[in-house]
């Protein structure tokens, strides 16, 4: 194998001394599954549970990882991985009805994890069509909404997709500019939408905007082949993260949108809410899925990786980082799997999610970190995979709530008092 000498290392193995392209068969072992679990929480799975999340598995390591690489360098969405995800029966999680496959909110968890585990593009492409458009539309749609929409989402023959951030409102999204306005039978929306994952492509757009009278709604644009008069969508470029997930920079201008389209129990921002707390849980399941697969590669890696005639493994201080990032991955295993059950159980509130998210996005950087420094040179680059989860864990950190909104909702859960603006 050629190699091409950067730089020097110390003693404790944290750089390596050159940058070299893994043969096929070591690229391989740095992206596949090796069931990290020090805690022993497969325990705590049901065989229902087990089964979902090893096909998961299985299609993240024969079908996606193998492409990834190619398609975050070209940022380009892997459209051929479709029929796969498809047949994996697992867009819409906890629905029930509808087409949909009803699992447990573990197993829902453990699906995003394992798409996280094998790409961070393909995960949120999941989490924004499966967890937030086609979720919003079961919790705040009729049943003839229902019915009209999810089956043919839950066959992904068509793709969803949720506009709620705008160009200038993130954080403070409660602010909403776009506006509906009831125009004979139907609604006229104006306005912007930024930062909306899979935008570009989608059948059905849930945009959210104020109407006439203050409330709050999410209006649902169908797309499909035609073009949709007032609706422009361009991709973003230039991301540095998530590159192979197409967002979109959304303009609205006199968009016509049916009166029954108006999701029918979408009145106030806190129907809206529910969503994002549902989501919230995904996002914290993704960030466990980037620490997991980091920590994998790197682990494989250094045990091949030899300097100074032994393996990087031996040397103290990469048994030290090794065992921080278990640290880290157990703790935000332990939290997830809780935050699941409070779900099932109907007692999950906005906090939980946000304290999960806020720890597993935090963790999962540091994991991340730590996995590209085990692999010095080689660590920033594509084959070697944790590059890739290292660009990534940065939109993980910052969609679905910075972790200073997500700390500022635990600490009013915790004080009382909301230190919100």
């Amino acid at each position: 194998m050629s190699t091409a000498h950067v730089d020097d290392t110390g003693a404790d193995g944290s750089a390596t001394a050159e940058v070299a392209a893994p043969s096929p068969a070591l690229s391989h072992e740095l992206g596949r599954a090796q069931g990290t679990d020090f805690f022993a929480a497969d325990d705590l799975l049901t065989e229902d549970e087990r089964r979902i999340r090893d096909r998961v598995r299985t299609f993240a390591d024969d079908q996606i990882i193998p492409v990834a690489n190619d398609h975050w360098e070209r940022a380009e969405f892997p459209r051929s991985l479709l029929p796969g995800y498809a047949d994996l029966r697992v867009a819409g999680g906890t629905i029930q009805g509808h087409g949909c496959p009803g699992m447990s909110p573990v197993a829902e968890g453990l699906v995003a994890l394992e798409l996280a585990r094998g790409d961070g593009s393909f995960s949120t492409f999941n989490s924004v069509h499966s967890g937030l458009a086609m979720h919003a539309i079961d919790m705040l749609g009729s049943e003839e909404q229902k019915a009209r929409w999810l089956p043919a989402m839950a066959r992904v023959e068509k793709l969803g997709a949720f506009a709620l951030t705008e160009p200038a409102h993130g954080s403070d999204v409660v602010r909403l500019d776009t506006r509906a306005r009831r125009d004979g039978d139907g609604w006229v929306l104006e306005g912007a939408k930024r930062w909306i994952g899979n935008g570009t492509m989608a059948d059905l757009v849930l945009v959210w905007a104020r109407d006439e009278e203050g409330g709050i709604g999410g209006f649902v644009v169908e797309r499909g082949d035609r073009e949709v008069p007032g609706y422009e969508a361009r991709a973003i470029t230039g991301k540095t993260s998530n590159r192979a997930l197409w967002q979109a920079h959304i303009l609205l201008k006199g968009v016509r949108v049916p009166a029954e389209n108006r999701l029918e129990q979408s009145r106030t921002f806190a129907d809206t809410g529910r969503c994002l707390t549902k989501s919230r849980q995904t996002i914290a399941w993704e960030g466990l899925g980037h620490a997991i697969a980091a920590y994998e590669a790197a682990l494989a890696y250094v045990k091949r990786r030899e300097q100074f005639g032994k393996p990087l493994a031996a040397f103290q201080l990469i048994q030290d980082k090794l065992s921080s990032m278990v640290a880290d991955i157990t703790g935000m295993q332990l939290i997830c799997l809780r935050m699941a059950q409070l779900q099932g159980e109907g007692r999950i509130r906005l906090e939980h999610a946000a304290l999960a998210k806020l720890n597993t996005a935090a963790g999962a950087r540091r994991v991340c970190a730590m996995a590209r420094d085990m692999l010095g040179g080689n660590g920033i680059l594509l084959d070697h995979h944790v590059a890739r989860h290292h660009a990534d864990m940065e939109a993980v950190y910052t969609y679905e709530g910075t972790d200073t909104v997500q700390s500022l909702i635990v600490g009013r859960a915790i004080t009382g008092l909301s230190a919100f603006a």
